[in-house]
């Protein structure tokens, strides 16, 4: 469970949201291939080595060195790939995996797209922002925060639960990509049947139709991308 208590910036078992966005607020995904390479990065560092010897739903990519796996101390509890930003959602078991994992997925993929657009110069709004998830019911309401992103593209419901760049479709049991996690969130839900109710019924009912109150809204504020 999310840590509740913590003066440190960079802790232990600590849950973090992670955000970047382009510089300027520019476009970081051009194509689907640019989003593709993303999350096959996300999978190279954080599924276990033996599940990442095929990438036939990629384009192949040339790379200079050898990848380091976190899928040992790194959780990945959610995500979403916007046009200009992502959202991660992580836990880290050690006080430094998470500063080593995003340094080197954010300078991989700049390279890359770098490279691939023939352009120089920061890809990234700065240094990822890394704000700390200290309750349950911040991390809840995180998830939601970042499912919902698609639809400020105008991504209805429906649409919202086949986007191929979030994990939306992996809380609902459409996806299974086993470097995504939202085990955490479906324990603080009840996990498996509650009054009748599944997990996967249930979130979709907060996510899609939970109105707000202004004292949720402030719960993760301070945890967003305008704040």
């Amino acid at each position: 469970m999310p840590q509740r208590n913590s003066r440190k910036t960079y802790v232990e078992q600590g849950y973090y949201h992670v955000y970047n966005r382009g510089v300027e607020k520019r476009n970081i995904f051009d194509s689907q291939q640019d989003y593709r390479v993303f999350l096959r990065y996300l999978r190279h560092y954080l599924a276990p080595a033996v599940l990442n010897n095929a990438d036939n739903d990629t384009p192949p990519i040339r790379e200079r060195y050898q990848v380091k796996c976190y899928s040992t101390v790194i959780q990945l509890s959610a995500y979403v790939l916007m046009p200009n930003h992502f959202h991660l959602p992580v836990k880290q078991v050690n006080a430094s995996a998470m500063k080593e994992f995003l340094q080197s997925l954010s300078t991989r993929y700049s390279v890359y797209f770098n490279k691939r657009y023939n352009r120089v110069g920061s890809l990234f709004q700065g240094r990822y922002k890394a704000v700390m998830v200290k309750t349950d019911e911040q991390l809840i309401h995180l998830t939601r925060y970042i499912h919902l992103n698609p639809v400020d593209l105008g991504v209805s419901n429906n649409s919202l639960r086949s986007f191929p760049y979030s994990s939306y479709a992996n809380y609902l049991g459409k996806r299974d990509q086993v470097w995504v996690s939202p085990k955490v969130v479906s324990e603080i839900f009840g996990g498996g049947r509650s009054g009748g109710r599944s997990f996967k019924e249930k979130y979709v009912k907060f996510v899609e139709d939970h109105k707000i109150r202004p004292s949720e809204a402030e719960i993760i504020h301070h945890l967003t991308l305008d704040s």
